[in-house]
């Protein structure tokens, strides 16, 4: 089995961060969304334990979610480090957003896969959905504040006690053009041990 590297390095490559800010009225289809959660299970899993729970959020259930990140913001934020362009901008996201995938995880209760594997099955799977969203040329974002990773969140997207709220995954059209990205050479965080 042979895929083109050139094609898959230009993908990896051209993932980036787009906000939801910057996306468009343009609807996400089903079908798409239906191949990024695909794709983010076939990301790599100790032991097959699949951790991954997703919550997909459209049309006017965004509103609905908007108004319960709002209010947990409000209710989970000391009165004096509140700050209404974090309540905006948790408020707005879900509304500028196509489609919002709740990402969760069901940890094994006994033990057998360390929850360590399960968390980094799950960022596997995220990088998945985005490379997906990526090659579709959707832009999306990973939000992982307090806000969307405790427990109110956990309990809002319906997992169990042994489960874990990892963020949102805001996906939509982009508005602005592709933004390039910079890394740093490979000679400045690599070290080679050859004998």
């Amino acid at each position: 089995m042979k895929f083109s590297v050139s094609e898959a390095t230009d993908l990896i490559r051209s993932r980036r961060t787009i906000y939801p800010k910057d996306y468009t009225d343009r609807v996400v289809h089903r079908e798409m969304v239906e191949r990024v959660l695909t794709n983010a299970t076939f990301a790599p899993t100790h032991g097959m334990t699949q951790p991954w729970r997703f919550t997909v959020y459209s049309g006017s259930a965004r509103e609905r979610l908007a108004r319960f990140l709002g209010e947990l913001y409000t209710n989970t934020t000391p009165t004096e480090k509140f700050l209404q362009r974090k309540h905006d901008n948790i408020t707005q996201r879900p509304l500028q957003s196509s489609v919002v995938i709740g990402i969760g995880m069901e940890h094994d209760p006994a033990g057998k896969i360390s929850l360590e594997d399960d968390l980094l099955a799950m960022a596997c799977a995220v990088q998945n959905m985005q490379l997906t969203c990526t090659a579709y040329g959707l832009g999306s974002f990973w939000a992982t504040s307090k806000v969307v990773t405790g427990d109110a969140m956990r309990d809002h997207l319906g997992l169990g006690t042994h489960g874990r709220a990892l963020g949102l995954l805001f996906m939509g059209y982009p508005s602005i053009e592709w933004p390039k990205g910079y890394r740093k050479p490979i000679d400045q965080l690599v070290t080679w041990v050859e004998s």
